[in-house]
């Protein structure tokens, strides 16, 4: 059987990279379609790369992630998030593709006590999480053979991320204050990329039960504790960690409101298409030991 094709819109981003690099059963290839194929923040035509590539299934992972940033370029903000969502949900339903798109824990307030359902109302916060929001909407107008998949706390070798991040500054410095007001589920961008082949296997297989679903790292924590979480993983290389003292997003002013809670209920995906969230702890450990090992990805890139 000749090979089919999934095409993903996104090429630099965390997910987008993994889903590149993924294993795929044999005959579905992923193609990645990035600025310099189809330029979705500047109105790039979905369409035409749908009729070119003549994918069986399409991925949105293109995104504008720039949380604070967007605070000052809302503009850039809605037209990759809300805009272009919309006009590659409507290429695929011109040809009657199944979509997954990719969306976040953002487009919540945080205030919940207890891991968000996909039922709960949305409340954003920030400039991006409306853009994120709006963009769910726009993908439910125009197509209905879609899931969107809400995700949060995504890190991998890629880009820039929490992991990143504290593997960085624990490098050079010995002590290091971490929020402990913002908790959620880490989540590491290769197991959304294994989620998302486990979507596509189970829809082409004639799995359709599409809607709204949350993956995300099995249990939530605190911003401190994950990096406890990190610099322990960090320190069986022979890292040593630093001292981590608690602080409140107050301490550390952004342009961007954050949720405060960011945990996500993940039972509705485990339940219709029996695909389950690692721990959290587990994925960060495999994460940073690929890191640290100089064994996985090139890492420059997108966040």
């Amino acid at each position: 059987m000749a090979d089919r094709t999934v095409l993903v819109f996104g090429s630099k981003g965390q997910l987008a990279r993994e889903l590149a690099r993924n294993p795929w059963p044999a005959g579905l290839t992923p193609i990645c379609h990035g600025r310099a194929e189809c330029d979705l923040a500047r109105s790039g035509d979905p369409l035409a790369s749908v009729e070119r590539v003549k994918p069986v299934f399409v991925v949105n992972a293109a995104a504008y992630t720039a949380v604070d940033r967007a605070e000052a370029e809302p503009d850039a903000a809605f037209a990759l998030n809300r805009d272009a969502a919309g006009r590659v949900a409507a290429a695929c339903n011109r040809h009657g593709l199944p979509l997954v798109h990719i969306s976040t824990d953002y487009v919540f307030d945080g205030d919940k006590h207890g891991p968000y359902v996909e039922g709960d109302p949305i409340a954003p916060i920030s400039v991006y999480g409306a853009s994120k929001a709006e963009g769910e909407v726009a993908v439910r107008a125009a197509h209905d053979r879609h899931i969107i998949l809400r995700t949060a706390w995504v890190y991998s070798p890629f880009g820039s991320n929490f992991v990143k991040t504290m593997l960085e500054l624990g490098r050079t410095r010995d002590r290091l204050a971490v929020v402990t007001d913002q908790r959620g589920s880490p989540t590491a961008a290769g197991d959304i990329a294994r989620t998302v082949v486990a979507l596509a296997i189970a829809i082409l297989g004639d799995n359709t039960r599409f809607g709204t679903y949350h993956f995300a790292g099995a249990g939530d924590v605190t911003r401190r504790d994950w990096a406890d979480a990190i610099f322990a993983a960090a320190a069986r290389h022979g890292r040593p960690a630093p001292r981590l003292d608690p602080a409140s997003s107050a301490d550390f002013p952004t342009a961007a409101r954050r949720p405060a809670n960011s945990a996500l209920d993940c039972s509705r995906i485990a339940r219709d298409y029996a695909i389950l969230s690692r721990p959290w702890r587990e994925s960060v450990e495999e994460t940073v030991d690929e890191i640290l090992t100089g064994n996985g990805p090139n890492n420059e890139g997108g966040a």
